[in-house]
């Protein structure tokens, strides 16, 4: 018998990973984000990583702030920001 967990979610979970944070979608928490110190930009309503990029901003972290990342941004904006 295995120990592991799978949840199939309604949407997929995406992240796209830059050498100073990440972009994601809205399944993850930006208040998380903060607490860990983490460089995070959130996007919803994303169903792919090519959505992720064009779609805008709604949540950013403290750390992606300091980053010049910003609610209303697009995401390709925020990821070129995180390099």
């Amino acid at each position: 018998m295995s120990n592991d967990l799978r949840y199939g979610l309604s949407k997929p979970l995406l992240i796209i990973k830059e050498r100073k944070g990440f972009l994601a979608c809205s399944y993850i928490n930006i208040e998380t984000c903060n607490k860990t110190g983490e460089a995070c930009a959130i996007v919803s309503e994303v169903n792919n990583y090519d959505e992720m990029k064009i779609a805008k901003v709604i949540a950013v972290s403290k750390k992606a702030k300091k980053l010049g990342i910003k609610v209303g941004d697009i995401g390709k904006s925020a990821l070129i920001k995180m390099c």
